[in-house]
């Protein structure tokens, strides 16, 4: 298991998926795998993306930029672990 220390939401997340349980049944670590943000979705990360690149963000755009990375970092997150309960099955 990695240690992960701080207490951001994606390392509050990480050690709870990361937790000594048991692997993820293979039905759902494929499922976790295959999940992925809508077109309309990954248009608008980009978007604030290139505003942010630009510096023209405002405070409500960065705040859901930030909301978009946290669920991608959570998303991410499960799907290393499904690839790790794959691999061992």
């Amino acid at each position: 298991m990695t240690t992960v220390t701080g207490n951001s939401h994606a390392a509050i997340f990480r050690r709870l998926i990361e937790s000594d349980q048991d692997d993820l049944p293979v039905e759902l670590a494929r499922h976790l795998l295959r999940m992925s943000f809508p077109r309309q979705d990954l248009e608008r990360v980009n978007e604030l993306a290139a505003k942010a690149r630009g510096g023209t963000l405002v405070p409500e755009e960065r705040d859901e930029l930030e909301r978009y990375n946290l669920v991608g970092d959570v998303l991410a997150i499960w799907q290393s672990r499904a690839r790790r309960a794959l691999n061992h099955h």
